[in-house]
């Protein structure tokens, strides 16, 4: 009788453990779910809720407290794109309405500076400044529309070799009056990239504009196309005063001002790299820049190589 009774709390023993390991193996199998899906729904921003089904009370109380979470995070992320939507859609109208009274402005001081007056030195630099007014207005209403999406490029096969030569040709009388070493390292062959070729060439006339303004103490120049198998670099050279490290993560920022410049940014009104740098974005590129002060400085533009059908099969 009593081995029966022993034989009988040894099997109840065993059967306690059985399920308190199969208990401990399920939790454990429940969270390792549950941290699954909360990394997919964090990392795709998605709106789905974490989904198990479950015996034990913890768990679906962690479970609904966690979608709740989910939700007030989702909602919270869907506020702050529609304020950023709307505020990027209001700067880009400000920025138009601005641009229609400065036209008029202008057309009055060209006629007012036409003639001869006491006033007229005066006149050309109301004038002037007029003018960076509204190249500057005219700057942001153009990253305003970037950002916002209102713009689209017209992305297609272009010889970013050709691009390059053309668009330096427009500097070469202004670099030569300046004294400049122009080094260029450019295929003859054509090097075939994805992108807009107005894109491309705005963003090369900012950085070659850049080294005119803040490189000329360098009296140099060099563009460089590098090849690889999928991207094509194009890199923007100048031998200057360069950029201090602590400037160097926000030199895209739009209207960023470095302390060693009385210049906002390095781009005169302070959007050009941002434009550039938004520019080569929406070409599925990148605008990347590295900088030893007073020794070279590098702006390096990432496009994507064209590659014909027949070499894609």
């Amino acid at each position: 009788m009593m081995k029966l009774i022993l034989c009988i709390i040894i099997a109840i023993l065993v059967i306690l453990l059985s399920w308190q390991v199969y208990q401990k193996k399920k939790t454990q199998q429940d969270i390792e779910s549950l941290t699954r899906q909360l990394c997919e729904i964090l990392e795709n921003h998605t709106d789905q809720k974490v989904m198990l089904f479950t015996d034990l009370k913890a768990i679906n109380d962690l479970i609904c407290q966690l979608n709740y979470l989910l939700e007030d995070r989702q909602k919270t992320r869907a506020d702050f794109l529609n304020a950023q939507n709307n505020s990027k859609k209001m700067l880009s109208n400000i920025s138009h309405d601005l641009k229609t009274p400065l036209t008029v402005i202008l057309g009055y001081l060209e006629l007012l500076t036409d003639e001869p007056s006491p006033q007229r030195e005066r006149l050309l630099k109301v004038q002037k400044k007029s003018l960076e007014l509204y190249h500057m207005v005219e700057e942001f209403f153009h990253l305003s529309k970037l950002e916002s999406d209102d713009i689209n490029l017209k992305i297609s096969k272009q010889n970013i070799s050709e691009i390059c030569r053309q668009t330096l040709l427009d500097f070469y009388d202004v670099l030569t009056e300046q004294d400049f070493c122009i080094d260029l390292s450019i295929p003859d062959t054509p090097v075939f990239v994805l992108g807009d070729s107005d894109a491309i060439r705005r963003i090369l006339t900012n950085l070659i504009s850049n080294v005119l303004r803040y490189g000329a103490e360098g009296k140099y120049l060099g563009c460089s196309v590098k090849e690889e198998a999928d991207v094509i670099y194009v890199e923007i050279i100048d031998h200057g005063k360069g950029i201090p490290a602590k400037s160097l993560p926000y030199i895209f920022d739009r209207l960023y001002t470095t302390e060693n410049s009385g210049n906002r940014g390095f781009g005169g009104s302070g959007l050009g790299l941002a434009i550039s740098k938004a520019l080569a974005r929406k070409m599925n590129g990148d605008l990347l820049v590295s900088s030893i002060p007073n020794q070279k400085t590098v702006f390096t533009l990432q496009l994507e190589r064209y590659i014909s059908q027949e070499r894609k099969k």
